[in-house]
């Protein structure tokens, strides 16, 4: 999406937001999917600080990059039926190139 110009910059970042608001319910959806994932990767260090098994250590580093995975998609779907969208409609075919560089990254 292209920086809105009545979105301030912070001094950390150029940063961009939506024009159209996530859901309540994705919103939801997506914290907690993150809050699931964070705990896993939690319990992932606890697991290398107590010397766990390897193997166990790895099936839940595999859960936690599939609660991640799932968030990436349900962002990506909204991305595509907002952002996308708006973008394309206000003739912005630009934005095509940037779902295909997304797309590569995700696959």
């Amino acid at each position: 999406m292209k920086p809105d110009s009545t979105s301030p910059a912070t001094s950390a970042c150029d940063c961009r937001h939506k024009q159209t608001p996530r859901s309540e319910a994705l919103q939801k959806d997506v914290t907690c999917r993150l809050n699931r994932a964070i705990g896993q990767l939690n319990g992932v260090k606890s697991m290398i600080d107590d010397n766990r098994y390897c193997g166990d250590v790895l099936i839940q580093l595999a859960a936690a990059q599939s609660a991640i995975k799932a968030v990436s998609t349900e962002v990506l779907q909204d991305h595509l039926e907002t952002c996308v969208v708006e973008r394309i409609q206000a003739g912005d075919t630009e934005v095509v190139d940037e779902v295909v560089q997304l797309l590569k990254r995700f696959s």
